[in-house]
């Protein structure tokens, strides 16, 4: 007789339109029961217009009726809260103390990373009124869903993203909130997005320790923080203050990533300190947590990014930063998600 693994197998072959993951990726399986020749699913409802509704459960069906000894599959949905779905493993964060250090481009390498390593990875965009992660990743299209969810974009490697930016009419509108409106529209990305079963989300901060920064704090069951800063005199204070927030809210530094830390000339190979010298040990101890690396100011991922394909950058410094941020990890304690 066909077990309930089998058919939930087969279910993993059911790419739910508008994300393309899968119906057990995407957690919307809740229930299988076989009798005899005879299989009844449900699926929750969630982010899913009638339309898809309609079409997953014609896939659905046909996929479990060519198991071996099953006759008829019978597909039903129920309303479960996106919040109630989802299986978020870790959450990371990553801050700065200031804007222009490169915070988004290091959220947006660390989910490259972690893709790289087979992990099952989303970026929850929370720099409402300056959001860079979907031009980096060359996504355009508005997320799809209804009005019990929203699903997110999936990138070309395989990464979900969410970003306030997928739904403006147009890319460069200005979103002129106040903090109260930012930090509603945060948890909202946290609780009515269905993310489903991820192994890390990266949460990309918007600079300072205001508002938005304190709602993920205070909202989301963050694992740990990356703090990324650049190697100016001003450095070490505003470090310091990224630091002393992520303490007081009790949330572990996993390192700190040195951005724009030096000019590499191939011709006469040799490196420019155009910011002055590195500071990557001192804001180490500083944080009292590793030096995940430096990434030097690079012509070619500047032109990736632009083009939105930062899955496509390689370079030593990316590869020892993946390397250390892995070894960092491993240290943590996962979060439960909600």
């Amino acid at each position: 007789m066909v077990t309930e693994e089998q058919v939930r197998q087969s279910l993993d072959e059911v790419l739910v339109p508008g994300v393309k993951r899968s119906l057990v990726m995407l957690n919307l399986v809740r229930q299988i029961k076989v009798s005899g020749q005879e299989v009844t699913i449900t699926l929750a409802s969630s982010a899913l217009s009638e339309a898809a509704q309609d079409w997953i459960r014609g896939k659905a069906k046909t996929v479990v009726e060519d198991l071996p000894g099953i006759d008829s599959a019978r597909v039903e949905f129920v309303g479960v809260r996106p919040v109630e779905l989802n299986q978020i493993q870790n959450v990371i964060a990553v801050m700065s103390g200031k804007g222009g250090v490169g915070k988004s481009l290091v959220a947006g390498l660390t989910a490259v990373a972690l893709k790289r390593q087979g992990s099952e990875v989303g970026i929850l965009d929370a720099d409402i009124t300056g959001p860079s992660i979907p031009k980096m990743f060359g996504i355009s299209e508005r997320p799809s869903g209804s009005n019990t969810g929203i699903l997110p974009i999936l990138s070309r490697s395989g990464i979900e993203v969410m970003s306030f930016n997928l739904l403006l009419p147009q890319e460069d509108d200005a979103v002129i909130w106040r903090g109260p409106l930012i930090s509603k529209a945060i948890t909202q990305f946290w609780e009515e997005v269905v993310w489903g079963k991820l192994d890390y989300l990266i949460v990309d901060l918007p600079p300072g320790t205001a508002d938005a920064p304190l709602t993920v704090m205070q909202t989301l069951p963050v694992s740990g923080i990356i703090i990324v800063f650049t190697p100016q005199d001003l450095t070490t204070m505003i470090v310091k203050k990224a630091v002393s927030m992520a303490q007081k809210m009790g949330k572990p530094v996993l390192g700190v990533v040195e951005n724009m830390s030096y000019l590499y000339i191939a011709e006469i190979d040799k490196r420019v300190e155009l910011f002055g010298k590195s500071k990557g040990e001192e804001m180490a101890r500083a944080a009292n947590a590793p030096f995940l690396g430096q990434l030097p100011i690079d012509p070619e991922l500047a032109r990736l990014c632009d083009e939105g394909n930062i899955e496509r950058y390689n370079s030593d410094a990316f590869t020892a930063m993946a390397q250390a941020l892995m070894s960092a990890l491993s240290q943590i304690t996962p979060a439960k998600g909600k």
